[in-house]
């Protein structure tokens, strides 16, 4: 594991964007003061072959394609983390773009979408309809559809419609229900040193998240289980160490102070009754120290129609940083299979 030596959980969560829980080009007032196209040494950050503001309800959303949108092989559609997350932390997807479409964007009041920060929008239903939003603005009849984290939750929401033209679906490390996350943050909890323990109870009986004990564990924690590299080549080339357009304020009032306190609207969320409804083929994926521990993800695979589960060795959360490569291998044999 790579140490993050002295990084608060706000810096940590920044630089890993398309996680529960960014310069890539930008389109008219939005690119004022912002990253340039950047170009490395070590890699590149893709250009995006074309850009849109798509309409939503809300606002308009902020939307990058790489990639043939009308070859052989089928567009993919990527849901980034949070709540409040950006589609910065699924640039590491865009390779796969020498042989399909890959369209990445930003939910509302995140990223580079409009930033309204309206808190009747900040639902689970007006969240899944961005897909939908994102999909006929874009004119795709048949395509995939991946979702990491929070953005699993909305995928699995919008697949268990059952909407016409959905190929497949894959699920990394998504937050199914809040019961069966925070039953495996207590499985990660309870293998913590005893000090990073004591200062996590006191928190909660407190309610004092601000503390330096908590911090230090918090730390701890998101080393272990969120990501435990530093930023990929992809990603820093992307969008730097940290993202400024993470929505911590959205994150909070959806989630919580802390990956494992759930204090905001999500904290009763269960979407384990949809598993079973969602029909086309699915894959399940989960990091092998993930916070979404392999164990609980293969039983979901188990209850749903026409699913399979892989486990990525060596990985946290965010499998697409951790193990770039090995996340490239995973998405691009699923997509070509199904197809």
């Amino acid at each position: 594991m790579t140490d993050w030596p002295g990084i608060s959980r706000r810096a940590m969560l920044a630089a890993a964007p398309g996680l529960l829980l960014v310069p890539a080009a930008v389109i008219g007032a939005q690119s004022a003061g912002r990253g340039k196209r950047s170009q490395s040494a070590v890699t590149s950050c893709p250009i995006p072959d074309f850009e849109r503001r798509v309409p939503a309800k809300g606002g308009n959303l902020y939307c990058r394609v790489n990639g043939p949108m009308d070859g052989d092989k089928l567009p993919v559609i990527l849901l980034h983390g949070g709540p409040g997350g950006t589609h910065f932390g699924m640039v590491g997807a865009l390779p796969l773009a020498d042989s399909r479409g890959i369209v990445l964007y930003d939910q509302l009041d995140c990223g580079l979408s409009d930033r309204t920060n309206d808190r009747a929008n900040w639902n689970v239903e007006r969240f899944v309809s961005e897909v939908e939003a994102v999909r006929s603005a874009l004119g795709i009849e048949r395509f995939h559809l991946s979702g990491t984290s929070w953005g699993g939750t909305l995928a699995l929401e919008y697949a268990a419609r059952q909407p016409q033209g959905l190929q497949s679906l894959v699920l990394f490390s998504p937050l199914v229900s809040t019961r069966a996350w925070l039953n495996d943050a207590g499985v990660h909890i309870a293998q913590l040193p005893p000090d990073y323990q004591a200062a996590i109870v006191e928190a909660k009986r407190t309610g004092n998240y601000d503390s330096d004990a908590f911090q230090e564990a918090d730390r701890y924690y998101a080393r272990q289980h969120l990501s435990r590299e530093r930023l990929s080549p992809l990603h820093l080339a992307c969008q730097g160490r940290t993202d400024p357009h993470f929505n911590l304020e959205l994150y909070t009032y959806m989630w919580g102070p802390s990956e494992f306190v759930v204090t905001g609207t999500l904290r009763d969320y269960d979407g384990e009754p949809l598993l079973p409804k969602v029909s086309v083929p699915t894959l399940l994926v989960a990091g092998e120290y993930d916070e979404a521990r392999p164990e609980t993800l293969k039983g979901f695979a188990a209850r749903m129609q026409n699913a399979s589960f892989q486990m990525v060795e060596g990985s946290g959360h965010w499998i697409e940083n951790d193990r770039p490569e090995q996340h490239r291998t995973v998405l691009r044999r699923w997509l070509d299979s199904k197809d």
